[in-house]
This record gives C-alpha cells, structure tokens and sequence, in this order.
C-alpha cells in the first residue's frame, strides 16, 4: 500500500488530485469507511499515518472523508447506507445563503478549501439559512469547482472552491448545524495530525536508506554517512522527534477510546498535545533536509515534497501552537 502510493505520489502532486490507483488503494484500505465501521480513535490514526507514509494528500482526502461523515452521521445517517465506501468532503465554513422555498431550500455561496473536491460523491457545506447556521449535504456533481488551490505543499488534495448558484436542495437534507462533541473536535485534530506524522515517518525512512546506502557527506573523509558522528546525532534526534510526536498523537487517541467525558481543560490539554507532535514533525523534517543537503530540493526528490506537504498540512487551524497554548492557559486559570 505504502509502496503504491508513494509511486503515484509525484504524478498526484502534479495533477493537482490522487491518481486513480491512488484512490482505490486508499478505498481498499477503508480509508473512506472508517466511520460506516465505526472505528476507534487509534485506528485512524493508525490508518491515516499509514497511507500518509507514502502520499500525505491521499491520506488528508481521508481524513477530511472521515470529517464529513461524522457530521452526516449526526444529521443525515440515512445519508451513509448508500455506499459506505463513498468519498464525502466538505465545508464548515458558512461560505453560503440559503432561503427556504416551498420545494426546499435555494442556495448561493462559495466555500474554499475543499479538499477531494473532484472525486467526491457527497459534499457538505455550511451556509446560513433564512439566519440559521446549518449544514447541507449535496451531490457534489450539483456544484461548480474553481480551481483555486495552488499551494507550495498538499497539492494532491485539489482543494479547490465549489461554488453553487441558485442550487435548489431538498428540505431534507438540510439541518441546523450541531456542534461536534468534544470528543469529535479532538477526534478531527487526530485526522489533520496524521497525515503530518506519517509524512515524517515516510522522509525518515527515506533518510534510513541513504544511511545504508554508499552516499556520504559532500566535501569531507568520511567514506558513509553513518560514519560522521554528527549526521548520526541529527538522525537521532529527527527520529526522536517523529517518534514522540506519534506517542503523542497515539495517547490522545487512546484517550479518547476510552469513552470518558472531556472537560473544557482535557480538551485544551489534548489540543496542546497535538499541536506540539505537529511542531516535532516540522523540527525533524528540517534536521533531515539538511542530512540530506541541496540535492533533496530536486524536484524529483521525494523528501522534498514530504517537507512541503508536512510544513503545509502542519500549519492547518487546528494545529497552530500560539492558540493551543492559548486555549490551555484560558482553560487553567478558568473559575471553576
């Protein structure tokens, strides 16, 4: 699996979109079932870490799935008994506004950043409807795609801009919007995190292989790289690094498996957590474009792009440090 993605990996990034392959290994895998099967925290994180080692975009598609579906589940479940291997996608911001009609309920918005957006089957998108805050669910071919996503890093998930006009929905597929439980909210962290971490496991174990290959360091002696006692001390840090920021994605997982209520500090406490694996993902990553030197920024490298997708995805709303921290001090020193 690891294998097929990472082959489709540049051919991914270039298209702007998974290839087709790309999207049937991940759907084999039960990437984009993993709430129809009601899977534990652990699980995907586990899943999601795992596709991400060898293309985080595929990975982000299916995390962003397992976002989508949650929310359905909540408000549309019947919605899920079609085809329980469906790629959903979706928006929460109110990009949009709805007014009710006799047939349903007629919408006009644009909502970017919609990761899968072109192979999706179902979108979500939140818009306010005669001023309520809520969520409608689509057929994505309903919905006009602007292909606005031009990024440096996670090119692969076409996150581009869906735009409706005029779209008449039916009243039953829109609901007030509720808002996710705490668990939920922690649980759709794990799904941003896991393509970071797995995208750091995927360079360094690229970087292991030239550790074992005939490549040394430019310029110097030494006849290996694991002969320089710094490239050794830099590659037991960057795995460090990786390694706790997966303990600690791993924890707050197993955290939330256990099915105990989230006050507001556990869930600023678990935030915090995730958010720093996210910042050691981004420190490792440094510590191995540098074992690996200038020549890892050719384009055709894939360590390169790992470093993009990682420091692009790492840097996603739920992952900004300064608000965690933020949160947790808010949290701690709240009256109780």
């Amino acid at each position: 699996m690891i294998n097929t993605l990472a082959a489709n990996a540049e051919k991914t990034e270039q298209q702007d979109r998974p290839t087709a392959e790309s999207l049937a290994v991940a759907r084999a895998a039960g990437a984009f079932r993993l709430v129809d099967d009601g899977a534990t925290a652990v699980e995907v994180a586990g899943l999601l870490t795992t596709l991400a080692q060898g293309c985080p975009s595929t990975s982000w598609i299916a995390g962003t799935c397992l976002t989508a579906k949650t929310l359905v589940a909540t408000l549309f479940p019947e919605a899920l008994r079609d085809d329980p291997d469906a790629l959903f996608c979706g928006s929460g911001v109110p990009g949009g506004v709805g007014v009710r009609e006799a047939d349903g309920v007629r919408l006009t918005g644009r909502w970017p950043n919609v990761s899968g957006c072109e192979d999706a089957a179902r979108t979500t998108v939140a818009a306010l409807v005669d001023g309520v805050f809520s969520l409608l669910l689509l057929p994505s071919a309903d919905l006009t795609i602007d292909r606005t996503w031009q990024m440096a890093g996670m090119r692969g998930t076409g996150s581009h801009t869906v735009v409706a006009d005029g779209l008449l929905v039916p009243a039953e597929r829109v609901a007030a919007f509720a808002v996710p439980s705490a668990r939920d909210q922690q649980l759709f962290g794990i799904a941003v995190l896991a393509p970071v971490v797995g995208g750091t496991l995927g360079a360094l174990e690229l970087t292991r292989e030239m550790f074992a290959s005939d490549r040394k360091p430019f310029m110097t002696s030494y006849t290996r790289m694991a002969e320089s006692p710094g490239a050794r001390h830099w590659l037991a840090e960057a795995t460090t690094r990786t390694e706790r920021a997966e303990r600690a994605m791993l924890a707050v997982a197993a955290e939330l498996d256990t099915g105990a209520e989230l006050s507001d500090r556990d869930a600023a406490r678990l935030h915090l957590d995730l958010t720093e694996a996210a910042r050691d993902c981004r420190r490792a990553m440094d510590l191995l474009l540098d074992l690996h030197g200038a020549s890892v920024f050719r384009t055709s490298n894939p360590v390169q792009r790992l470093w993009r997708d990682v420091n692009v995805a790492s840097r996603h709303p739920k992952l900004i440090s300064y608000l965690a921290v933020e949160g947790y001090g808010e949290a701690l020193t709240k009256a109780p």
